[in-house]
């Protein structure tokens, strides 16, 4: 046991809640880089491999927001998420990190014009939190996307450069923020279609567990080789006679 904890990195025997969800896009992961979902030929092609972040790492992890700690300062203001990172080792060598964010399809949302059918995703770090009473927020821009009302899919962005800051030179983690500017400025459309907040989309609880943000890190420990990607094998070839020189043979070394 104590081997097994320490290849995976763990103090004590892990004790997951049986109300535990595991984020889609992690068994995805996992099934792709194990060949799992390649033998039995249920590879769609929805899924993107990160096959950069991957080749550098041996160890992906999934960390949801603290929700009770979300910070909602006006309607207008960027969302705050904060998110514990305290179980990434010290000794292991963080290489990338993206949050994932899911979006819906707007129907009807000006799809005929050029600008009412787009809206811009901007994540940022927060350097300086809010003080009392003026609720200003001091950030950095990480990643920002201009994207089409038309399309219901998971948008990923390059948050490493924070992460980095808070794991590897260890300065204060204050958390990311994130604000969706509609071209068109349309009230009635204003974070509605982008996942980001519980409070934001009542009775949509349902799918909640799955389609909440996601901070996905990339690492390396040092012990074993990076995460590959896993093909399926090719099918032994039939019809062909079998080659009797190719076989065991005795030999004596001394």
């Amino acid at each position: 046991e104590a081997t097994l904890l320490h290849m995976f990195g763990l103090q004590r025997r892990p004790r997951p809640s049986h109300s535990a969800v595991v984020p889609r896009y992690m068994l995805d992961l996992y099934r792709l880089q194990s060949g799992e979902t390649e033998e039995a030929g249920e590879h769609g092609t929805t899924f993107e491999y990160p096959e950069k972040s991957a080749s550098r790492a041996n160890t992906v992890r999934g960390f949801h927001h603290e929700e009770h700690l979300e910070r909602v300062l006006d309607s207008t203001a960027p969302l705050r998420f904060l998110f514990n990172l305290s179980s990434i080792p010290e000794d292991e060598i963080l290489s990338s990190a993206e949050l994932r964010l899911y979006r819906q399809q707007i129907e009807g949302a000006g799809l005929g014009g050029e600008e009412g059918g787009f809206h811009r995703i901007n994540v940022y770090e927060i350097l300086k939190p809010p003080q009392t009473g003026t609720g200003q927020l001091i950030t950095r821009l990480l990643d920002t996307r201009l994207v089409h009302h038309n399309a219901t899919r998971w948008e990923s962005f390059d948050v490493s450069p924070a992460v980095l800051r808070w794991t590897r030179d260890r300065l204060p983690n204050h958390g990311l923020a994130l604000e969706v500017l509609h071209l068109n400025s349309t009230p009635t459309q204003q974070g509605r279609h982008v996942r980001i907040s519980r409070s934001l989309h009542p009775g949509a609880a349902e799918g909640w567990s799955q389609l909440r943000p996601l901070l996905v890190t990339f690492s390396h420990d040092g012990k074993g080789h990076p995460l590959t990607r896993r093909t399926k094998r090719s099918p032994r070839p039939r019809g062909r006679k079998k080659n009797r020189n190719c076989r065991r043979h005795e030999l004596y070394v001394e």
